[in-house]
């Protein structure tokens, strides 16, 4: 039997003629008329080959056909309602369902911690898989491709196809081993360029938001040693005499910020937004959303700048 002839209202209908052995009970019970059930009837008939009901003292009597039809035709009519309906709601405490995060280096160190004690406490059953990515076009690649389900990062490439809801914000400091001899505040640009520096480079580039503002001022810096990941930087300012420009959270987190002197930086640099992206395929979808109220709800307060902010950002830093 070709499955592509079936009217899935007709199985509808039979399940209700099963139940009820009358045409217009049978109506009333799924919201059809007598003569709309009467011709579902006829085109079962049809379809199946069999009289399946007849007449019978109280009501209809259905053939053997029929009853051998009846239960897994009940059974797949509650398997199909039940498809349907996981995907309209959603209970985290009872799910077992994986989602796929990208996250850059950063907001991996940050955003796990709070996510992973959120779901400990609401949602024990969900795991996580998590994919490290490094550029804003790696973010609407994962997503475009449903590698991922969301990602958290920098602000992604502006496009119609990608929803973003900022989370947190960072300022980048300087940072020196905390007995180096030019430890103590202010540090001025003099000083700044004396000392020998750390660039973090992801993507090799060569610069990074320091070089930018120094260029404003038609000023370079030495770059002694390029390293792809920010992580890595304190612990090697902490063992050398070379001072870095990261990320302040990176400092909080690397283990060794009681053994590093924090300074601001000499020139103003904007703060960078990380922000939480994903595709708009997937924006009414239950889970989804209960996982995105999820990392919103971890940050209850949020640093909201303007478009024309975050536009200016983007072209500073990217």
């Amino acid at each position: 039997m070709d499955l592509h002839g079936i009217d899935l209202n007709l199985l509808v209908a039979f399940d209700a003629l099963i139940a009820e052995r009358n045409v217009t009970r049978a109506g009333a019970r799924i919201g059809r008329t007598q003569p709309a059930m009467s011709a579902a009837l006829t085109r079962l008939r049809a379809l199946l080959d069999d009289e399946l009901f007849v007449r019978a003292p109280g009501g209809l009597a259905p053939t053997p056909r029929a009853q051998e039809l009846a239960e897994p035709l009940a059974q797949a009519l509650r398997s199909i309602q039940q498809t349907l309906e996981f995907t309209q709601t959603f209970d985290p405490a009872a799910s077992i369902m994986t989602f796929s995060l990208g996250l850059s280096g950063h907001a991996e160190a940050v955003v796990l911690p709070r996510l992973l004690a959120i779901l400990a406490a609401r949602a024990p059953g969900v795991n996580l898989r998590v994919r490290d990515y490094h550029s804003r076009d790696d973010a609407i690649r994962l997503l475009d491709s449903a590698e991922v389900d969301l990602t958290v990062g920098i602000p992604p490439t502006e496009t119609g196809r990608v929803s973003s809801a900022r989370l947190f914000q960072e300022r980048f400091v300087c940072i020196l081993r905390r007995d180096h001899p030019a430890a103590n505040p202010p540090l001025d640009l003099d000083r700044f360029l004396s000392l020998s520096h750390i660039l973090v480079s992801p993507e090799n580039e060569g610069l990074d938001v320091a070089d930018a503002a120094l260029a404003t001022k038609g000023l370079k810096r030495r770059v002694a040693l390029t390293v792809p990941h920010m992580s890595t930087a304190p612990q090697l300012v902490a063992a050398s005499d070379m001072i870095a420009t990261v990320m302040e959270g990176v400092v909080a987190g690397s283990g060794c910020a009681d053994r590093l002197a924090v300074l601001d930086f000499p020139l103003r640099l904007n703060p960078v937004p990380f922000v939480l992206s994903w595709h708009r395929r997937n924006d009414a979808h239950p889970a989804q959303r209960w996982m995105r109220s999820c990392l919103l709800g971890a940050y209850p307060h949020v640093w909201l700048p303007s478009e024309q902010v975050c536009a200016d950002l983007r072209q500073q830093y990217y």
